[in-house]
């Protein structure tokens, strides 16, 4: 079980003491220096997103006896000890009993956390609207029962690794990998002051040495490592420690460390992200308001939100009349306001609407939310401005267009229009270049670099765009990559180090990535250790820092080894590094922390087949598999590449064919498919699986050139138009240039 550590009592002495390792303390002592705070703190969402099971904390209505899901059903009990109990079936299917441990959250929905052998904290998929007062399923219409990898019992509901660190204050993970067990701690459940501001030990000896009359002054030591309150510039980091979509390097984080020093953020990926740097998927706030005009201006978190009640700073659109106002006069005057117009913003002359509806609120237009997790309403921190008519052009979500429903667009583009004669994108045309990047428009090479050159372009933005250079390779693309691996920002370094393979020879990436081995952030000089990994040994000898950066790869995947993806990042250096009799392990270490990690399985297969000279241990370790996981496609490719590899194309053929059937939209598996049919003696078969590939993605450089070789001399036109399509997209692509 899970145990908070024993609150520790700083040492406070007249004098001031000199400076010693911060630790943790009792952070009922803060109240007494910074009472109006730890007030605002008190009945937070951050003070309560994490509390023990108490009759007084527990929402959910338990007297319920019975909830039933589309897969699965489970009985709620309240004990008469006072415990809280669900009873629902485990992981192999069998209905146990499990007691409630913790609550999660405080509205608009609870979850809660199920006690399991190995100090493991499980989140049970059910959940209670606090608004609706309801139970409800996060997954109602998944199936999702004891075979599915969503089960509360499997390692993408385990709270340990996935949820407690941005519910605790000072929480530590504490896996053992030898006994697959946690012995999880934190300082108090919640997120309480040192949660940001760092251990406060130093900072009390600090305040005991001060005189009530010798004020703070900004940017003076308070005898904290590193605190928004002493850099405010450092705040949006240490918010999106927990507000971002991102992958951790370590267990927890240290105070005085760069946001990737600990953590891996996501860049704009087409997945995550709409086209124009809107929320798609779950992000939070970090990744769309690094985009934001109001991050490049100097706008913090704590401008807009109380940051210890979580509140806005005023009600209504006051939030943001604090800067867009008739003044034009930002809040803090370290905020950049030369963008700022003076303007009455919150009136129908400026929004069109009736006041006190909704298209008179701010956030509405500007800041359009979307439901996660069912019934939790977050709203989008990119502070776009609607506009209707590139939305229906680009196909990205649109203020207008989701709030005027069942309208006609063409008819909302025109009222918009005729209400704002003067509105044009104001992100320097991003969304409708990187659309023509995506789409493989004409011009799209010239709109990557367009976007790459602007000076403005935020740093998100830009690692974002550099992840798309691959698409389009010439020397200027080689040459864009080089200059960001010097970018400022570490999370461009990162994109230009995980797109040069892409464009450069492996004595072009030695030389490039070699300067970055000493860089100062974790996140890029593993970034850097991963290529390098992947390089031959006499490509890698004379590289003196080779060595160092292995091990600090290494260190970071054994700090990880209660996920399966860290076991197998392991296996895949082990094979690399010449340690061929470690990787076997660690794959069945993978599938021991989660079965269903099917890149384990594959490579699992593919060395039974290729190390140990088994292929039909291999092939059994397949089937058995997808026997399982008859769905997965990566299973059925992976087959069918094994039967290839034996020389089998027949039995290949369809497994590649379910493959390509399950995921339609993957290009690795259309193109393989192409390949296997055109080798099987039926090359229009492929030919047209490539033209119909290529119609839905037009930028994909292999499925083009791929149809252009097997059409060969039989459509000389067909093989042209698609060359001088490639041409328009990338004049300076190797496969045209000169021609």
């Amino acid at each position: 079980m899970l145990a908070s550590t024993t609150p520790v009592t700083a040492p406070v002495s007249e004098q001031a003491a000199a400076p010693t390792p911060p630790h943790w303390v009792e952070e009922s002592q803060c109240q007494s220096c910074h009472n109006a705070a730890f007030a605002d703190w008190q009945g937070s969402h951050h003070q309560l997103a994490m509390q023990p099971a108490t009759e007084q904390t527990v929402l959910g209505d338990f007297s319920v006896q019975q909830f039933d899901s589309d897969a699965e059903s489970s009985e709620l009990l309240h004990e008469e000890d006072g415990a809280y109990v669900i009873r629902t079936p485990d992981a192999n299917g069998q209905s146990a009993d499990f007691k409630v441990a913790y609550t999660f959250g405080l509205e608009p929905l609870q979850q809660y956390l199920l006690e399991m052998p190995g100090g493991r904290l499980q989140a049970h998929g059910m959940a209670w609207d606090t608004q609706q007062q309801a139970w409800f399923h996060l997954y109602q219409g998944q199936a999702v029962d004891h075979h599915s990898q969503l089960h509360w019992t499997g390692a993408l509901q385990n709270a340990n690794f996935m949820c407690v660190e941005c519910h605790a204050t000072d929480f530590q993970r504490n896996y053992d990998a030898a006994t697959d067990s946690f012995a999880s701690r934190w300082q108090a459940p919640g997120v309480g002051c040192q949660s940001c501001h760092g251990p406060a030990s130093n900072h009390l000896i600090w305040a005991k040495s001060q005189s009530t009359s010798d004020p703070v002054t900004p940017g003076r030591s308070t005898g904290f490592s590193a605190s928004p309150s002493v850099a405010p510039a450092a705040e949006v980091e240490v918010c999106a420690r927990c507000h971002s979509r991102r992958s951790p390097l370590d267990d927890g984080y240290q105070h005085d460390n760069a946001l990737m020093d600990d953590f891996l953020p996501s860049i704009l990926s087409a997945d995550l992200y709409e086209v124009d740097g809107k929320i798609k998927e779950e992000v939070f706030e970090y990744g769309s308001f690094k985009q934001s005009k109001m991050h490049s201006a100097g706008v913090v978190c704590s401008d807009c939100h109380n940051p210890h009640s979580g509140e806005l700073r005023a009600p209504g659109n006051g939030v943001c009349t604090q800067c867009h106002n008739g003044n034009a006069q930002p809040t803090r005057s370290d905020i950049q306001g030369s963008g700022l117009q003076a303007k009455k913003y919150d009136s129908p002359t400026h929004h069109h609407h009736p006041n006190g509806s909704a298209g008179a609120q701010c956030i509405n237009c500007h800041m359009p939310g979307k439901l996660y997790m069912t019934n939790d309403l977050r709203h989008d921190h990119s502070f776009t401005s609607p506009n209707p008519a590139q939305a229906l052009e680009l196909g990205h979500t649109d203020a207008c267009l989701g709030c005027h429903q069942p309208a006609e667009p063409a008819e909302l583009v025109a009222r918009y229009l005729a209400q704002y004669p003067d509105a044009k994108p104001r992100d320097g045309g991003y969304a409708n270049d990187l659309a023509a990047v995506r789409g493989g428009k004409p011009g799209a090479a010239a709109a990557l670099n367009r976007q790459l050159a602007r000076e403005d372009q935020p740093a998100i933005r830009v690692a974002t765009l550099v992840s798309e250079l691959p698409r389009y390779p010439s020397l200027a693309a080689l040459q864009q990559l080089a200059r960001a691996l010097q970018h400022a920002d570490p999370s461009v370094r990162v994109a230009a180090i995980n797109s040069l393979p892409a464009l450069a020879s492996e004595t072009q990436l030695r030389d490039l990535l070699e300067p970055l081995a000493s860089d100062p952030v974790r996140a890029v000089r593993l970034a850097v250790a991963w290529q390098l990994a992947q390089l031959s040994a006499q490509t890698k000898s004379g590289l003196t820092t080779w060595p160092t950066l292995q091990a600090e790869y290494e260190l970071v995947q054994n700090n990880l080894l209660e996920r399966a993806d860290a076991h197998f990042n392991l296996a895949m250096l082990y094979q690399l590094s010449g340690r061929e009799d470690r990787v076997e392990a660690a794959l069945r270490e993978a599938l021991q922390r989660d079965s269903a990690f099917f890149p384990a399985v594959i490579m699992q297969a593919q060395w039974q087949e290729q190390y140990f000279r088994l292929p039909q241990v291999g092939l059994g370790i397949l089937h058995k598999a997808l026997k399982a996981n008859p769905g997965e496609a990566s299973l059925q490719h992976a087959l069918g590449m094994a039967l290839v590899r034996q020389g089998n194309l027949t039995d290949a053929l369809p497994a590649f064919t379910q493959a390509h059937q399950l995921a339609p939209d993957n290009p690795d598996y259309a193109y393989v498919l192409a390949i296997a049919l055109h080798d099987s003696g039926e090359p229009e078969q492929a030919r047209e699986l490539l033209r119909q590939q290529l119609a839905a993605d037009p930028a994909n450089r292999q499925l083009r050139l791929a149809l252009v070789s097997y059409l060969g001399s039989q459509d000389s036109q067909e093989a042209s138009m698609l060359m001088e399509q490639l041409r328009e997209q990338n004049p300076d692509d190797p496969a045209v240039a000169g021609r």
